[in-house]
């Protein structure tokens, strides 16, 4: 039985480390499901790497929407890096434990991560709006500092915003126990553990979320009405088609990121529940990072064509 660290109720208590419930309790599960995982995060890490290292030197991809794509690779590798390690070592500890200063590092780099996806996502949408509603602009809206200013602005963002819910949250004491009831340092989570201050720390986080998630969808609600009045404009069923396989795989991606995230964050902490929480953290945390390369390698010709050009190119014979 994990020893937990009694704290003083009326005080409090700054903690040295954690104790991290992790995912299940049952020793039966602890290997198959570091198998699982280890494979997850393998994939995970070849996939985006593999998509990071083919959008940056195949001529065909050095284009904005691909531009966008490497930079989602990007985060999807960093959060997943994040989580995934921290957890794998969970199945194999006998006490899964995480320091103070190692929860809090975590946390800044998971939300840093996880809120700059919400905009390159939306920066990507807009970028096909402008590719499907005015090509003949494309390249004069989507240059390249509009492009790097497209991903600045959510980097430099998502780092005031980690930066003041990490303080905020660290920065009280700590009751009840040092025990955190999931599987890594989430923002919602160390609130059932704090001595006061607790209301304002979650008003804080809803806010956020609430503006982030909102802002975000928007963006990409809009660019999708527009792109969809297009496509009704258009005569050609070719061209239709063409359209819809351009915006098929961000849609697939758009749709399912989207709705875990406002399953997570959008209602209160009184109605969350620990092991849904977990099954829906494990999603978005570990299985989306791994099929976004999968979406975007398998739905995507020019992505497809760019991977089958490199191999040819790696393993073509001398003369």
């Amino acid at each position: 039985m994990e020893e937990m660290i009694k704290l003083n109720k009326t005080t409090g208590t700054q903690v040295t480390e954690f104790i991290l419930v992790g995912l299940t309790n049952r020793l039966e599960l602890q290997g198959p499901l570091f198998a699982l995982f280890l494979l997850n995060y393998m994939a995970t890490a070849l996939g985006n790497l593999g998509l990071i290292i083919l959008t940056s030197v195949d001529s065909h991809l050095q284009t904005p929407m691909y531009f966008f794509l490497r930079h989602l690779a990007y985060v999807d590798l960093g959060y997943s890096t994040v989580i995934g390690p921290k957890m794998l070592a969970s199945f194999i500890v006998q006490k899964n434990t995480i320091s103070f200063n190692g929860c809090a590092t975590q946390l800044v780099f998971f939300l840093i991560f996880i809120v700059s996806e919400l905009f390159i996502l939306s920066a990507m949408a807009y970028d096909r709006y402008v590719a499907i509603c005015k090509p003949l602009y494309y390249m004069v809206i989507m240059s390249d500092r509009v492009c790097w200013v497209l991903v600045a602005i959510p980097y430099l963002y998502s780092i005031m915003v980690s930066l003041l819910i990490t303080i905020k949250i660290f920065k009280s004491s700590f009751c009840e126990s040092n025990v955190i009831r999931h599987f890594y340092c989430d923002s919602l989570p160390p609130l059932y553990i704090i001595c006061s201050g607790k209301s304002e720390i979650e008003l804080i986080i809803m806010i956020f979320s609430g503006i982030n998630l909102v802002s975000s969808l928007s963006v990409v609600i809009v660019s999708y009405m527009l792109i969809l009045v297009a496509i009704l404009r258009m005569n050609s069923a070719e061209g239709r088609h063409k359209v819809f396989s351009t915006c098929g795989s961000h849609l697939t991606v758009v749709v399912v990121f989207y709705g875990t995230l406002l399953f997570m964050y959008l209602h209160p902490q009184s109605s969350h529940s620990f092991d849904t929480d977990k099954v829906v953290s494990v999603f978005y945390t570990l299985v989306i990072p791994m099929l976004n390369p999968l979406i975007y390698s398998l739905r995507n010709k020019e992505v497809k064509g760019a991977l089958k050009r490199s191999l040819e190119s790696e393993f073509r014979l001398p003369l």
